[in-house]
């Protein structure tokens, strides 16, 4: 696949900051040349069994960004995440930036606006961020263009985005001995997961890439930076020239076998709405727990 935003001769500088709570890592992406940078998957705190959010991690973010006198352009989800909530509009109220995510997000908020019994004020349309990315749209922080590669398969609104010579995965790929992002949430699909991630190691071999989770497999220390060709010989789901009916069998047999995220039914109905947390009929935020339908 051709890329044609794509240029190796930009490296942003990438800082990664771990959740240990939801094994989430977000990212801190500047710009060498300006002041202007990027959060990527941010995260809201959540005590799901008390009901109670809070806002540390964000708060670190903030704090990131502050400290290092920078410009925060772009808040970016690479896609709606099942597992952690977003701190986006929390973020962009204390630092501004635009909300960005996969055009795609409409097919999620479809789905899960029927799973989740919305009515009719639950906007359908994205229009509950900033901008909606389409294949190879393009967007600048500070000098730097960044573009979007399209990856439906464990979304349909998954998107890894490309900035100079680093390229941040979300869900589709994790390290190279943890393999792939599950398929089997409503919209996902093994076969495009493994076409989504065949354009991805398209990339050149020496692209740094950054993933969104990290569970440490065999008691590792937790990591999350890895490269294109380290990807492409080494991972355990897709590496070594693996094909499609091989990663399929072994996908959907691995997803009959996992349980779901602790955090889906909140980080769902929050993360649709760009991070807001839905209010009942007076204005008292409110999250619902659908039976049996998920």
């Amino acid at each position: 696949m051709e890329f044609p935003a794509l240029n190796m001769a930009v490296s942003p500088e990438v800082e990664g900051v771990f959740d240990p709570a939801s094994n989430t890592i977000s990212y801190l992406v500047r710009d060498p040349g300006s002041d202007a940078c990027a959060i990527i998957d941010s995260v809201l705190d959540i005590d799901y069994a008390a009901g109670r959010i809070t806002y540390d991690s964000a708060d670190r973010l903030i704090a990131m960004v502050e400290a290092r006198g920078l410009r925060l352009e772009w808040i970016i989800e690479t896609h709606v995440h099942a597992d952690h909530l977003s701190a986006a509009p929390y973020i962009q109220q204390k630092l501004g930036g635009k909300i960005g995510v996969g055009a795609r997000i409409v097919e999620v908020q479809d789905t899960f606006g029927k799973i989740f019994n919305e009515g009719t004020e639950f906007q359908r349309d994205g229009s509950q961020f900033d901008a909606l990315f389409e294949e190879g749209d393009t967007y600048t922080i500070g000098g730097m263009t960044a573009f979007a590669i399209a990856t439906p398969g464990h979304t349909p609104a998954c998107m890894v985005h490309v900035i100079g010579d680093a390229a941040f995965a979300g869900d589709t790929l994790f390290m190279p001995d943890g393999g792939s992002a599950r398929a089997d949430f409503p919209g996902g699909d093994a076969a495009q997961l493994y076409d989504s991630i065949q354009k991805v190691l398209s990339l050149p071999d020496e692209m740094r890439l950054f993933i969104c989770h990290d569970y440490a497999p065999g008691g590792r220390a937790i990591a999350w930076e890895t490269t294109i060709g380290e990807q492409k010989a080494d991972n355990i789901h897709v590496g070594g020239g693996k094909t499609r009916d091989e990663f399929v069998r072994f996908r959907e047999e691995r997803d009959a076998q996992l349980s779901m995220p602790k955090l889906i039914i909140p980080s769902l109905q929050v993360n649709m709405r760009a991070g807001q947390i839905p209010q009942d009929d007076e204005g008292v935020p409110m999250l619902k727990v659908p039976v049996n339908r998920l």
